[in-house]
């Protein structure tokens, strides 16, 4: 029944990631014209005209998506016994993507957060907390422990849909006339790393719970108790 329950969390997860992904790209769609006053870039108009901030901000925002889906096909047990080599490439797009694209661009984003201090230093210990579990998640593949780089890139990906859950928090909760927008985002990036942490903890117990089980019924059935 516990393994029911793990397989429909995982795949309303799944339906949620493809969804929001989707109105992401619609989001993104309108920075297609550059326009520096559109979107996001209207609340940012004291960062606007530094080129490298606005590279670092294109970078960002037009490789995330790619990063969502492609992230999704990493965890499917089917898909990677029939297409281990499409697996290892796509894992490659996904930590290529990450570390060399959206670390560094998230990091210059992060020190000039909105939400002052407390936008500042939860965007930077997302991206921090994102680069360790994904090149732990490298090395675990490299030394041969499938377990444990599951493991890493299941917490490596809970933090590239924070960005996700932030957008559903803001659209659900923020109320322009009661709340203070700086401190309302400073939060919001708070509450949208412990939330996905915490799934990703929760569904992580609960592999485990279940390899335990596993191993107790074979060791019964292989002493015949």
């Amino acid at each position: 029944m516990k393994n029911w329950g793990l397989k429909i969390i995982s795949a309303i997860a799944l339906l949620a990631v493809v969804i929001f992904s989707i109105l992401m790209l619609k989001t993104i769609s309108q920075y297609l014209t550059f326009e520096k006053t559109i979107g996001f870039l209207a609340f940012k108009q004291q960062v606007v005209s530094n080129p490298y901030w606005m590279a670092f901000f294109y970078i960002h925002i037009f490789s995330i998506t790619l990063c969502l889906l492609v992230g999704l096909t990493q965890f499917s047990t089917q898909f990677l016994t029939e297409n281990g080599k499409l697996h290892r490439i796509i894992g490659k797009m996904y930590v290529y993507n990450i570390l060399i694209i959206n670390v560094p661009a998230c990091f210059v984003l992060g020190l000039f957060s909105n939400g002052g201090i407390i936008g500042i230093t939860g965007f930077l210990l997302q991206d921090f907390l994102w680069a360790y579990f994904t090149i732990m998640a490298v090395f675990s593949i490299k030394k041969g422990n499938i377990i444990r780089h599951k493991k890493e890139m299941i917490l490596s990906y809970s933090i590239t849909t924070t960005a996700i859950t932030f957008r559903i928090i803001k659209n659900l909760f923020y109320n322009e006339s009661q709340h203070d927008y700086e401190l309302f985002y400073g939060l919001n990036v708070w509450a949208a790393l412990f939330i996905n942490l915490s799934i990703a903890y929760a569904i992580l117990g609960q592999r485990s719970l279940l390899s335990v089980k596993r191993n107790i019924c074979s060791k019964k059935i292989n002493t015949g108790r």
